[in-house]
């Protein structure tokens, strides 16, 4: 184990020292952003119609009505020039290396059963390698970062390979080593991915834009014992828990059947709580198939939520009743899922699509209204982390993750309300700059981290690769 952990320090410092060559940056004492319409995302929702954001170093010192360029003669000024200046997007529920399957097994296929086990297993099982892996979620956070995502939240294997490129790329990460029962990648073993996880805890836990997480996969996929041996390292580390909860329609069933011990009498929310999983440190992902006992129980437990709805009806699972756990007083933020489930790496598109779904499902109109929806985005993520003491809103002594949507492209005019502009209108190609920690990481629609030039070299092999099985996948389908 103290190897394990050595080899995960050594590895993280080496790739921070390279990621330093490629763009270094001077962080200027004083940043101030000017010219934007600020939505604070602060709890009165207050919104400065011409304001200015005050940034000293990695953290916001003030949000103002005007800019004095007196009180800051060498503040570097970045003008917003009229866009809407917003806190970053947290997207909540990702698998981000999938990115190398994304668009494979589209067409053709049964059912989701089919897809996973004849097209993605073996994908997984034949491709999947640090290599792979590290690439990958550099190529996925580079998409997220150009569409104003600051931070993201993910579960996978060689966790710590995500990080560096989450690191690199200069996000804010929130990333969980997968815990299963069958052998994976990174873990001959079943369950060996909570040793894993111990070392990627102690590799990385100081670590300013990452936070590692564990991660058990589900509750049909993970026994009660290793659930709650998850839980206490999580503890031990004071360290968040992601997880897969309540997604699939027959999963109590599911749970029952692979662990006997457990009853099929109970809700999948009801057993998890019965065995003393549920927490504050908790974020579950789709949680589709719950009722209002399940609903009090979250909120009681402090689980975060979140919501990926373009996932759920791509994947067919269902609806979740987003609406009535959030009315329930659940903390619930927006998520995406794996690039193979929504496609889409973004939560401007979310935004929109999570109001949608709960109109056509409930029959009414009034279901998340345009600035619950940028809450969600925002703060409500935060909260879904326990994180709001630190992100999700543009207040005095928070961290600087910030972005400014453009409103000058004819998809953004007329311009009346901007929480109707973003939720209904905004493109990810309308954010124009990104900022995480105090640090512009894309801008204009360029990344400033990363040199793309090799980025795209090894990007191209990756996907040669993965085209030529995927070849094989096909024939063996016909």
């Amino acid at each position: 184990m103290k190897h394990m952990r050595k080899m995960f320090a050594i590895a993280g410092l080496l790739i921070l020292l390279g990621a330093c060559t490629v763009a270094e940056q001077v962080q200027p004492e004083y940043t101030l952003i000017k010219n934007g319409q600020i939505l604070t995302m602060n709890a009165g929702f207050d919104v400065v119609a011409d304001g200015c954001v005050v940034v000293r170093g990695a953290r916001i010192e003030n949000v103002l009505r005007t800019c004095d360029g007196v009180a800051y003669p060498n503040a570097q000024i970045i003008d917003a020039k009229g866009g809407i200046v917003m806190p970053g997007m947290i997207n909540l529920h990702n698998h981000l290396s999938m990115v190398a399957f994304r668009g494979l097994a589209e067409s053709g296929v049964v059912d989701v059963h089919d897809r996973l086990y004849n097209y993605f297993f073996p994908l997984e099982k034949a491709l999947l390698n640090r290599e792979l892996i590290r690439v990958s979620a550099r190529h996925a956070a580079i998409e997220m970062a150009l569409g104003g995502v600051t931070t993201t939240t993910d579960m996978y294997y060689h966790e710590d390979e995500v990080a560096k490129s989450v690191k690199q790329v200069g996000l804010r990460g929130v990333l969980g080593e997968t815990v299963i029962g069958f052998p994976v990648v990174d873990a001959p073993e079943i369950y060996g991915g909570l040793e894993y996880a111990r070392g990627f805890i102690e590799a990385w836990k100081d670590d300013e834009l990452i936070t590692p997480a564990v991660a058990p996969h589900a509750p049909y996929s993970v026994s009660p014992e290793i659930l709650l041996k998850s839980k206490a390292l999580a503890d031990e580390y004071n360290v968040p828990i992601i997880l897969h909860m309540a997604e699939m329609v027959n999963e109590r069933e599911t749970v029952a059947a692979n662990f006997p011990n457990t009853t099929q009498e109970k809700s999948v929310v009801q057993y998890l709580d019965d065995i003393g999983f549920l927490g504050a440190n908790v974020l579950a992902a789709h949680v589709i198939y719950i009722d209002e006992a399940d609903m009090k129980t979250l909120k009681v437990r402090g689980v975060g939520v979140s919501h990926n709805p373009k996932a759920n009806t791509k994947d067919s699972s269902g609806m979740a009743p987003a609406w009535a756990t959030r009315v329930a007083g659940v903390d619930m933020g927006l998520g995406t899922d794996g690039p193979m489930s929504s496609n889409q790496l973004d939560i401007i598109n979310v935004m929109n699509y999570a109001a949608r779904v709960a109109r056509i499902d409930s029959g009414e109109v009034s279901k998340f209204e345009p600035r619950e929806l940028v809450q969600m985005a925002t703060i409500g993520g935060a909260k879904a982390l326990d994180m709001d003491d630190k992100i999700g809103s543009l207040e005095p002594g928070k961290l600087a993750d910030i972005i400014i949507i453009e409103t000058n492209s004819p998809n953004m005019q007329p311009h009346y309300d901007p929480y109707a502009t973003l939720a209904y209108a905004a493109y990810p190609s309308n954010v124009v700059l990104t900022m995480v920690n105090g640090r512009v990481v894309a801008r204009n629609g360029e990344i400033r981290n990363v040199d793309m030039t090799q980025h795209q070299a090894e990007w191209t092999k990756i996907t040669d690769t993965v085209a030529e099985f995927a070849k094989t996948l096909k024939r063996r389908g016909n």
